[in-house]
């Protein structure tokens, strides 16, 4: 246990590094101008940056090529799983439609004919997460499932980044039991490809809670990858199975019900997703 907890020491430590370097580049002396591709309005309509998602995956992929303790193949798996899905949200951040929303619109549209950005984005994920679960799995059956969950957890931690600081506060409460099991089931690889990914959230995570920056398709879909690969490779088939349950689970609720409302709704929720952001009506 105590080698696992030195590399994910030094996974996080890398991730947060390289997050807050990568960040700082993209972002120094460019103002938050309403003409910039990588500028949006947000739920309040004013303006913020998309370069925190940029700045996640350059830093989480930096911390993977560097982290001590990682085989070849868990470190490749990392870098497609989270560089592949980052610069396919990337593309669709810069060059998404809003003519078709959701899973299921994506998907109805490619069924008319209808190639819409989302699709390949869906499509592209799909094939960037078989490609990391093929390197860390063991035959066709164990390589479906985890790859499912790899790509199933980008999607779904996208479905979260429509306020301040919620991805990542979903990714930090997801993904440190997922660490908490790698160090105690005495997998040094598995917690180190946990905690990269961690380490660069919370390093973003002031920027993103004091609404200056948000992580974009870019930024959330790396998120939900890093973190659906370090499940695959720390739980067993009967865990992985449960988590790729709820993420299909959460998946087909997010075309019925609105998150946002949910959460609303709930004390326990709204307080977490409150916590460090502005009042809802502050202007």
């Amino acid at each position: 246990m105590a080698r696992g907890l030195l590399h994910a020491l030094a996974g996080a430590a890398l991730g947060a590094v390289a997050a807050r370097a990568a960040y700082t580049l993209l972002t120094r002396n460019r103002p938050q101008d309403p003409g910039d591709r990588w500028t949006r309005k947000n739920h309040r309509g004013e303006p913020i940056t998309l370069l925190e998602g940029p700045a996640f995956v350059a830093g989480a992929a930096a911390a993977t090529a560097l982290a001590p303790g990682l085989p070849a193949r868990a470190r490749m798996a990392a870098l497609l799983a989270g560089g592949g899905s980052g610069a396919l949200g990337a593309y669709d951040d810069l060059y998404g439609t809003t003519s078709s929303k959701g899973f299921k619109g994506h998907l109805s549209a490619l069924a008319r004919g209808e190639v819409t950005s989302g699709a390949v984005k869906i499509l592209g994920i799909g094939a960037t997460g078989l490609g990391a679960a093929a390197l860390v799995s063991h035959g066709p059956a164990d390589t479906l499932v985890n790859g499912a969950l790899i790509a199933g957890s980008a999607n779904l931690a996208n479905l979260f980044d429509l306020r301040p600081g919620r991805a990542i506060k979903v990714g930090l409460l997801t993904g440190g039991p997922v660490l908490a099991a790698a160090l105690l089931r005495g997998r040094p690889a598995a917690a180190a490809l946990a905690a990269v990914p961690l380490g660069a959230a919370a390093a973003l995570l002031p920027d993103d809670l004091g609404e200056r920056a948000m992580l974009g398709d870019a930024g959330a879909n790396a998120l939900g990858a890093l973190a659906g690969l370090a499940a695959v490779t720390t739980l067993g088939r009967p865990g992985r199975l449960a988590v790729l349950g709820t993420v299909a689970a959460l998946t087909a609720a997010s075309e019925k019900i609105s998150f946002t409302k949910v959460i609303a709704g709930n004390p326990v929720l709204n307080r977490i997703d409150m916590l460090g952001r502005r009042p809802v009506d502050a202007v």
